[in-house]
């Protein structure tokens, strides 16, 4: 036995010895803001035809085009077709073409135009103006207006607020109309916000302050209206298709037909279990149903990739979850499903490129591990399903046009980014840039590692990702930061190299640790599902079991573990310290949801259903029915102007934490929305760093961050 101890001893000590010898990193590379074990790398960004892909250099950012073959490498310069710009300036509408003046195409100082929106064929800009809908002729500057009765709550091609939240997608800047391809038609999304709540938001600046109101409908209140309308190019009376308006449902994304002869509508009802498929007419507004789906939970009503039309004008790929895992199958137009592309219980990721002339399918998916994405072929009939890319890592591709090569950015939590050009069979032609530094070796880092621990109940592996200490020292005892999100099917586990921006903490001695529960993705729509009707039940009783595997461990101090996140992580760490407060000590909340009859429709009652229907769900799910269990110290931030989770959440709240006479930090952002203002970052930050030297590491604040 003493020999054992003895050796143990004798390795601890050459361990130490080994770090003792490498070179620590300084504040700067500890925060990721100056290079050290990784070198900035050439960035690969795409093909310019099926032989030569793009570079954007390192040495001097510029573009080159380099030859799959001969890696023969040249100046690029995208063709001048696509540099085409419009935009809006002092209010009104430009164009430029290249390196040319730009053109002004509106006079109308007194209203901005919105989302000017280039035709295919390049003659016409679509615009909203004052909740209307217009086009502008590029030639000749005529314009035409489509609409007559925009309003305060009448929205003609601008998105009422839920939509642009949650249906259409931030990104659509309030877009709702879409040019058909043939640039005759503009189908449109007309919204009714006259039963829609106000929600008033109090702006603090100036002598007096001033409301600014918004019609954002909360769980269970009325939604707004939609029609779904037509209008020609050069005007005419709109054609509106044949749904009820006053019915309780929503609209996704249109979809128009390569013939510009109809467009696919997406329809669901107001429980979100149900997604129907229409082909309309714009011509007569007639519908025809193409494809129904019931699910016994929820259906997502995806703004970016459920439906893929493929050129042939005959077929299109529906991803769908219906089956509990994400998969492709094929359809032909008129509804029918040929067969799936991908089965099995893993889900796919995205769909790269459709080789038609060979009826290939390349995809990326989540197979061969839910923590890593790789890249895949299938033919049509779901036969012939092969993996291209390769090893134990999370790959991002770029497919040539023609299918034949493709480019990866390859990494893992051991590995830095590397890049390779591969054929479509999988074969490694070249290595192109590896990130990894030639002193990478030399750093005192401390290390990083992904496993899975297993579920109290033992159903799933629950994967994580830990941060030592550097010098780990297992006879030690060191606090933890669990950093987490929590959100239905929104993971942030990933196998992929997570740079030295955590090394930091690791210098200062804390463990950090990344984890996901049971319903964020990587066990499929069936795993996601477990949270129908009971939001925070399954993410708190996972993310506890993760804080006893912890605090079990002898390394663990058994009253230094804080959990953090911002907006739904933030709700999950409020619920820790109220909920969960016998497994949690401290806790970082960011913008917090505090219960969810405070949250809007469309995103609360895909999950929760309305407060009407399932009062004991919104009740158990809510922090404030747990604030009486309330102990640790838990920090809140949220900003006053937050139009997405209000700041009545955290109000609400803290009311009930002063009623209980308890011990709290609590921070108001001016100015800032759900993403805290830049002038406010560099304060919060600082206040990040303050709680924890104050809380896990009880020491001074380094003379670094003053």
């Amino acid at each position: 036995m003493n020999r054992i101890i003895a050796s143990s001893l004798l390795s601890v000590l050459f361990v130490a010895q080994l770090s003792a010898q490498k070179k620590e990193l300084s504040f700067a590379q500890a925060w990721g803001q100056e290079a050290s074990v990784t070198k900035t790398i050439s960035q690969y960004v795409g093909w310019a035809d099926n032989t030569h892909f793009i570079e954007r250099s390192a040495a001097d950012g510029k573009l080159y085009t380099l030859d799959v073959k001969t890696n023969a490498r040249k100046p690029y310069t995208p063709e001048a077709k696509s540099d085409v710009t419009v935009f809006v300036k002092d209010k009104d509408v430009f164009i430029r073409y290249g390196e040319q003046a730009p053109k002004q195409l509106t006079q109308s100082p007194d209203s901005e135009e919105k989302n000017p929106t280039l035709s295919p064929d390049g003659k016409f800009v679509a615009f909203t103006r004052k909740n209307d809908l217009y086009s502008v002729d590029v030639e000749s500057g005529k314009e035409t207006r489509y609409t007559n009765d925009g309003t305060d709550v009448i929205y003609n091609g601008w998105s009422s607020w839920v939509y642009y939240e949650e249906i259409l997608g931030r990104s659509t800047n309030y877009k709702a109309f879409w040019w058909s391809p043939d640039s005759k038609k503009i189908a449109f999304m007309r919204f009714d916000d006259t039963k829609v709540p106000m929600f008033p938001i109090y702006v603090s600046t100036g002598q007096h302050g001033y409301l600014e109101e918004t019609r954002y409908p909360k769980a269970g209140d009325p939604n707004p209206t939609v029609k779904i309308g037509f209008v020609a190019v050069d005007g005419s009376p709109i054609v509106w298709a044949d749904f009820n308006e006053e019915d309780d449902q929503y609209f996704g994304q249109p979809y128009w037909s390569f013939d510009s002869q109809s467009i696919m509508v997406q329809w669901m009802n107001r429980d979100q279990n149900n997604l129907k498929f229409y082909a309309v007419n714009p011509t007569d507004g007639r519908k025809q149903e193409t494809y129904d789906e019931h699910q016994d939970s929820w259906i997502n009503l995806d703004h970016d990739e459920r439906i893929t039309y493929l050129a042939d004008n005959k077929h299109y790929i529906l991803k769908s979850d219906r089956s509990g895992w994400a998969h492709y199958y094929l359809y032909s137009l008129d509804g029918k499903m040929l067969n799936a592309l991908t089965q099995g219980d893993w889900q796919v990721s995205s769909l790269e490129l459709v080789d038609e002339k060979n009826k290939k399918v390349y995809f990326t998916a989540r197979k061969e591990h839910s923590a890593t994405v790789d890249l895949y072929r299938v033919d049509y009939s779901g036969k012939n399903l092969k993996r291209l890319t390769f090893g134990e890592y999370s790959h991002q591709v770029k497919v040539a046009p023609d299918g034949k090569h493709f480019i990866t950015t390859y990494s893992n939590v051991y590995t830095p980014p590397k890049v390779a050009l591969l054929d479509n069979n999988g074969k490694l032609l070249r290595e192109l840039a590896d990130s990894k530094a030639a002193e990478f070796d030399t750093y005192n880092l401390g290390k990083t590692e992904y496993f899975t621990i297993p579920s109290e109940d033992g159903q799933f592996q629950l994967p994580v990702i830990v941060t030592y200490p550097v010098n780990f020292d297992e006879t030690k005892v060191y606090p933890v930061v669990m950093s987490i999100y929590g959100g239905p099917d929104a993971g942030s586990v990933r196998n992929t190299w997570k740079g030295t921006g955590n090394q930091y903490w690791a210098q200062a001695g804390i463990i950090q640790i990344t984890c996901d529960h049971r319903a964020s993705g990587h066990f499929g729509k069936q795993g996601v599902a477990l949270m129908h009707r009971q939001l925070g039940k399954w993410e708190i009783i996972d993310y506890s079991t993760i804080a006893k595997w912890l605090k079990a461990k002898p390394w663990v101090a058994d009253d230094k573990l804080l959990i953090t996140g911002h907006s739904y992580g933030g709700y999950m760490t409020c619920l820790a310290l109220t909920k969960g407060a016998d497994y949690f000590d401290y806790g970082i909340a960011g913008a917090p949801v505090t219960s969810w009859d405070l949250y809007d429709t469309h995103y609360t009652e895909r999950w929760m259903d309305t407060p009407q229907d399932n009062p004991e769900g919104y009740k158990d799910g809510s922090v404030l029915t747990y604030v009486n269990q309330y102990k640790g110290r838990l920090r809140i931030m949220h900003g006053d102007l937050d139009d997405n989770v209000h700041l009545q959440n955290t109000t609400q709240l803290v009311d009930a934490l002063t009623d209980r006479n308890v011990p709290f930090e609590l921070m108001i952002y001016p100015g800032s929305r759900h993403g805290f203002a830049r002038s406010k970052s560099s304060y919060d930050f600082k206040e990040r760093v303050r709680f924890y030297y104050q809380y896990l590491l009880e020491k001074p604040v380094p003379a670094e961050f003053k």
